[in-house]
């Protein structure tokens, strides 16, 4: 065990004891399930229950599909489930990321996204790598505990995932940790979890996506207008990265009285975090990564509630936004 991870795991247990009701919290997606049961893992039989909420609804089909296969009981978050622990965790996430996350205080926070500077008991915030999972592995292969079948199986999948297959992003410990995993992860699982990314529904959204969207020399956007869940829009951003000579897609959608802006570049001497914070971080929560980030505000911060129903004018005032800070 290095120096490092085993300070690292001491200063983790310290934050717990034996009698401790702990709440591991999470903004769900593949590396934050994965994250958080690798977390649940390390503290069997050093307290007295575990328990994994969302703050979100999950409702991307491969997040379900992970949680099926992995036989995680995720609960929903809520103010009367946190009066029944005194002791918080939150991984792949920040508490800046959130206005939830905000009201809390942890104990124990790791994530590898862009360091928000707030300290909560014990943090571990690794920016340059690619994804949590990779440095739970870490925190597991430093204990000596060889993952579950099914634990392995999510890990290897939220490394896949947050890495973009390891093309976004990646150190050598990411690719070393997937290495590990890999030899005990069921491939026919995670072939399953994979193949599950498409919920018929969201195609509406993608033929709106297609038809409604606004290419500016290498750039896509796209406003699809109200969605049921942000994640469609984490996946039509994505795939306009796919097309030939786009280097910058931008999609966006109203979801809950909150606009949502996802931020995807090739990584090329561009930085999607610092354009999000740029645009639109005095309106609400917005950053990320060189070439991946995220915006999201309350319509009535940004004054937008009386053309929340035009799609056309939300559009023109996003790139507004977006083009004067470029």
């Amino acid at each position: 065990m290095s120096v490092k991870v085993k300070e690292r795991l001491a200063a983790l247990y310290s934050r717990f004891h034996r009698d401790d009701g702990v709440l591991i919290l999470i903004n769900a997606d593949p590396d934050a399930i994965a994250s958080a049961v690798a977390v649940k893992r390390l503290l069997w039989r050093r307290v007295t229950s575990v328990t994994i909420a969302s703050i979100n609804v999950i409702n991307r089909p491969d997040n379900l599909a992970m949680i099926r296969y992995m036989k995680v009981d995720i609960k929903p978050w809520s103010l009367d489930l946190m009066k029944r622990f005194n002791r918080f965790v939150l991984v792949d996430s920040q508490p800046h990321h959130s206005e939830v996350f905000k009201e809390i205080t942890f104990d124990v926070v790791i994530d590898h996204h862009p360091d928000g500077g707030r300290r909560d008991g014990f943090t571990d915030i690794r920016p340059e790598y690619g994804a949590t999972a990779s440095m739970m592995t870490e925190y597991l292969q430093g204990k000596r505990i060889k993952p579950s079948l099914r634990l392995a199986t999510g890990l290897v999948y939220a490394i896949k995932t947050d890495t973009h297959n390891f093309e976004r992003n990646t150190l050598v410990e990411d690719v070393r940790a997937f290495q590990y995993l890999y030899r005990h992860c069921n491939v026919h699982m995670l072939q399953k979890v994979e193949q599950a990314e498409l919920n018929p529904s969201f195609l509406d959204y993608f033929q709106k996506a297609l038809s409604h969207r606004i290419n500016r020399r290498s750039r896509i956007y796209a406003h699809v207008g109200p969605v049921f869940t942000p994640d469609v829009l984490v996946l039509i951003a994505d795939f306009f990265m796919k097309v030939d000579a786009v280097s910058w897609s931008i999609v966006s959608g109203i979801c809950e009285g909150r606009l949502v802006v996802i931020f995807r570049n090739d990584g090329v001497r561009k930085n999607a975090g610092r354009l999000a914070e740029s645009s639109f971080g005095r309106f609400g929560s917005a950053g990320g990564h060189k070439d991946m980030a995220r915006a999201e505000m309350k319509m009535s911060e940004c004054g937008l509630e009386t053309v929340s129903d035009d799609d056309e004018k939300m559009q023109r005032w996003i790139i507004r936004q977006i083009e004067k800070r470029r």
